[in-house]
């Protein structure tokens, strides 16, 4: 296999009820990071349990009940899809029996799961508990809408959504977090961290490009990314510029290390950050009072 087709696993989502997107750590080759994306009609259900894993389901588009055993989020999430409206999340802990039923005529999730050790509690994430930040600048300007920040109530799981307008670059000037690096003082630096992307555009012949190279050299790839596609970061540098005329959606998942998000710039391409003098105006695409 080419790097590429390592990378990317293009969607095989045929519009009906079921997963439409999905890999395995064991896929992936890597340690912690599982994910699907699971569509259900009104009044169907899905089931499973944790095992030993820590689970997060995002809420991409309709309402659902949450049933586990340890408690229970009725009619939860409101926006239709993810370009109209903020995230509705649930965190599931390890050893949890859980079950979903769509209430909405259609009901989108995506899920992640990895390995822990650890007890945390069952939360509930509402888009009143997602914190909007405006990153980068001119057109690299992009929205950071947090969902399971680094310090959350959990064992390895890092999870936020990005939204990059037509013709933007996101995850720019290019940065890693491949190796972990503390300074003298025991402060982290760069965690190693797994990542997942997956995609949503906003028109369905929209796509966005993604590069995931190493200084090195070893590591190389392009990938054109389209609606419901996944890519995969093992490691290195990981840009990504959304195609003029469409708007690129991408939902994060990490995992490694440390339950962080701190990395480093490419130092070639790190100058950029000091030409930036104004945002994006056309950000936040979407906000807190479309939850009204």
């Amino acid at each position: 296999m080419t790097q590429t087709q390592q990378l990317l696993i293009t969607s095989q989502d045929t519009g009906g009820p079921g997963v439409f997107a999905q890999v395995s750590a064991q896929q992936a080759g890597w340690d912690y990071l599982n994910m699907a994306a699971i569509r259900l009609h009104k009044g169907q259900t899905y089931e499973d349990t944790t095992r030993e894993h820590e689970h997060v389901s995002v809420i991409l588009g309709g309402r659902c009940h949450v049933y586990t055993d340890l408690g229970h989020y009725e009619n939860i999430g409101r926006r239709p899809d993810v370009f109209s409206g903020m995230p509705w999340a649930v965190y599931i802990p390890r050893r949890t029996a859980f079950r979903i039923e769509a209430l909405s005529d259609t009901l989108e999730m995506a899920s992640c799961w990895v390995p822990t050790d650890q007890d945390h509690p069952l939360q509930l994430v509402t888009p009143a508990d997602s914190a909007i930040e405006i990153r980068g600048g001119g057109n690299a300007t992009r929205q950071i809408n947090s969902i399971l920040p680094p310090g959350f109530n959990c064992h390895r799981l890092v999870c936020v959504e990005v939204y990059t307008p037509s013709g933007n670059w996101s995850s720019y000037p290019p940065h890693k977090h491949d190796v972990h690096r503390v300074d003298s003082d025991g402060r982290l630096l760069e965690a190693d961290l797994e990542e997942i992307y997956f995609y949503k555009i906003d028109k369905p012949e929209g796509y966005a490009y993604q590069r995931v190279y190493t200084g090195d050299g070893r590591l190389d790839a392009l990938m054109r990314a389209r609606h419901h596609d996944i890519v995969l970061v093992p490691e290195g540098y990981h840009p990504v510029v959304s195609a003029h005329g469409y708007t690129t959606y991408y939902l994060n998942f990490l995992a490694g290390s440390a339950q962080s998000l701190a990395n480093s710039d490419d130092p070639q391409h790190q100058w950029i950050k000091d030409t930036w003098t104004a945002q994006d105006p056309r950000l936040p695409l979407v906000h807190h009072a479309m939850e009204a």
